[in-house]
């Protein structure tokens, strides 16, 4: 290990620098944390240089910048309550940090930031082994890994350093912390961990909405979210940020059978992954596509009934589901575009079910392109990965029946300008046309043209002008 991270680290020569400047000034400084996992995961892959900078020293703030003065291209102090100072030096972003010694209060997250004088002990407070390892930059390079971060990240193993249940009291966060690293690093929380994940989920609504979707966010992007979907479900995480989730796992009865919804939607996920990796054209990994194939069916449990011969409806979850992850993912505090966007996938996943297996009209295609508008590439996907039966007949004429929609929409967009379906005549010729002034009668009359385009598709301007007269004298 040790001539490992010192190989890397070389790789980095302002690492190098630093360590000799803060030596001279007479103080301890480490790579620390993520840099180091990061390294170490680096060098199984074939070796390669670290990637975020985080460091911890001795050093007091102020020591800090003395140390950095002259030689950072510019250091900023947004942290430095906390103890961290940012510096840029030749292209290269560092964080660093003095030795803490914190406590908490274990009502919010926010600490009593103190500083303290071991690096054993600064290690000691953080949040799992694997990231609990430093190396020094001193001309020792001496690896420090008091806690056995390297046998946890070997064995693919996530523990903390000390009593799982005080360290996600002192910070909640740490749970949905522990649900990333299940996907980013491939890790397997020990029986511990998951237990004091499970006694504690309540805690997480301590935690501000925004944190939350942010690591929720971070973990979904990941190539194979799955695994840590299912923890953070399993121990009633999700129950407290995200319960629409949880309520997927519905009860099957012997008499009414249906597809089990929440592993349906877990498979749906993967499936639109898999699609997304696969088009190069797309952009990837993509925050909205995930967060529709995983919620598209939320509104199920809400309008589940029971039919005759043991069937089950879910008439209008679309509708149901659209609102309800509007409601939710406000609450987690996503930018509005995002939970438009989403809300709009939902809504519209079922559309081609609805026009059943034959030849799609002109009018069904420009209304289905224009409805989903810029979304239509997600929207593909999505259709396409909602398909999980194992009836492999089904699956084939499924996938060929949106094949063929998807030609038509080609075809029609050859001959028209789908991306931008407008009405045929514009604001002022209406006007114009039926002797009115602005108001809402212009926008009836603009809708009803619109109507009228999507269902026949470009008409001449006497014709479009005719057909406008018609319905004005009809009203």
């Amino acid at each position: 290990m040790q001539e490992t991270v010192r190989a890397l680290v070389d790789l980095t020569p302002v690492l190098g620098e630093l360590g000799e400047r803060f030596t001279a000034a007479g103080h301890e400084v480490h790579l620390v944390g993520g840099s180091v996992r990061d390294a170490l995961l680096a060098a199984g892959a074939g070796g390669s240089r670290p990637g975020d900078l985080d460091l911890t020293t001795s050093a007091r703030p102020e020591e800090t910048l003395a140390v950095l003065a002259g030689w950072a291209g510019s250091t900023w102090n947004t942290g430095i309550a906390f103890g961290t100072v940012g510096a840029e030096v030749r292209g290269e972003r560092l964080e660093i940090t003095t030795y803490r010694a914190d406590r908490y209060d274990r009502e919010s997250r926010n600490p009593e930031v103190a500083w303290g004088d071991s690096l054993v002990d600064d290690l000691a407070r953080r949040d799992f082994t694997v990231n609990a390892m430093a190396v020094s930059l001193g001309p020792d390079r001496t690896v420090t890994d008091p806690f056995g971060g390297l046998g946890d990240l070997l064995a693919r193993r996530l523990r903390t350093p000390g009593l799982a249940t005080d360290s996600f009291a002192d910070d909640p966060l740490r749970m949905l912390r522990a649900v990333r690293f299940v996907a980013q690093l491939d890790l397997t929380p020990v029986p511990e961990v998951v237990e004091a994940m499970t006694e504690l989920a309540p805690e997480l609504a301590r935690i501000t909405a925004e944190r939350v979707q942010h690591e929720f966010s971070r973990t979904l992007l990941n190539p194979a979210p799955r695994a840590a979907l299912e923890l953070f479900v399993a121990t009633g995480l999700a129950d407290v940020v995200l319960p629409e989730l949880s309520a997927l796992r519905m009860e099957i009865d012997e008499h009414h059978q249906h597809k089990d919804v929440y592993t349906h939607s877990l498979t749906v996920l993967d499936q639109a992954i898999a699609l997304e990796l696969a088009d190069p054209q797309a952009p990837s990994p993509h925050l909205v596509l995930r967060l529709a194939a995983l919620l598209h069916d939320i509104g199920k449990p809400a309008t589940r009934r029971h039919e005759p011969r043991g069937r089950v409806s879910f008439h209008h979850h679309e509708v149901v589901g659209a609102k309800l992850v509007r409601k939710r993912l406000l609450a987690l505090k996503y930018p509005k575009e995002v939970v438009e966007q989403v809300s709009r996938l939902t809504f519209l996943h079922l559309r081609f079910h609805g026009y059943g297996s034959g030849e799609w009209t002109d009018s069904a295609v420009r209304r289905y392109v224009t409805d989903a508008g810029d979304l239509l590439a997600r929207l593909h996907k999505l259709v396409r990965s909602d398909s999980t039966t194992r009836n492999k007949r089904r699956a084939a004429m499924l996938s060929a029946t949106y094949d063929s929609l998807e030609t038509r929409i080609a075809e029609l967009s050859e001959a028209e300008d789908l991306a931008r379906v407008r009405p045929d005549l514009d604001g002022n010729r209406i006007m114009e046309l039926l002797e009115i002034s602005p108001g809402p009668d212009v926008g009836l009359a603009w809708r009803f043209l619109k109507e009228l385009r999507l269902e026949r598709g470009p008409l001449d301007p006497d014709t479009a002008e005719s057909e406008l007269l018609t319905w004005w004298r009809s009203r």
